[in-house]
């Protein structure tokens, strides 16, 4: 059986990428810098918006809107993943042979990645929450103001959050919401 994605043009989408073998390197500050570059990179030519990000060691989860009549999202992920790997350090890269392929291949992230259609304007928040709140639930961190390479920040300016959310009160997050 062969996966459909759900494309839907000028929609918004919500994305899980993980590193090959869950291997912890993307909070690197080199990596970091990285990653941004590659998002800028791609959006020159095929742009979007990042509505929400967040970037953990071994994964990282968004949301991107899409221009209308567009639903490109695997074209922009393949093409931030070639650029990421293709400059990062070779210590990060593990090699790799596949049963499609006799050459050896150095696998920075997994092959496929996870995608959500977002529904309506709650399916958003709840998918936005998750991610702000993403890295008090890996244990890296007590509250979400205190994770750096998220857009948590950019939501406490807009007034969606109160720069203490997240920190006493544990969200609830419904079965459906978030994919690692």
């Amino acid at each position: 059986m062969q996966y459909r994605r759900a494309k839907q043009p000028g929609s918004s989408y919500f994305f899980t990428l993980v590193t090959h073998n869950r291997r912890s390197f993307l909070c690197e500050a080199e990596n970091i810098a990285l990653l941004r570059d590659s998002f800028r990179s791609v959006m020159e030519k095929h742009p979007f918006v990042i509505d929400a990000i967040v970037i953990l060691p071994n994964h990282l989860h968004c949301i991107w809107t899409l221009p209308q009549g567009d639903a490109e999202f695997s074209t922009r992920w393949r093409l931030i993943k070639s650029w990421f790997s293709r400059r990062c350090d070779r210590k990060y890269q593990s090699n790799v042979s596949t049963s499609r392929q006799s050459k050896q291949e150095r696998a920075i992230w997994q092959r496929r990645f996870w995608e959500h259609l977002i529904r309506d304007e709650q399916d958003f928040m709840n998918h936005a929450d998750y991610i702000h709140y993403n890295p008090v639930r890996h244990g890296l961190v007590s509250c979400p103001k205190d994770w750096e390479y998220s857009s948590f920040y950019r939501y406490v300016q807009r007034g969606v959050y109160d720069v203490n959310w997240g920190s006493s009160q544990i969200p609830i997050f419904d079965v459906n919401v978030g994919m690692e």
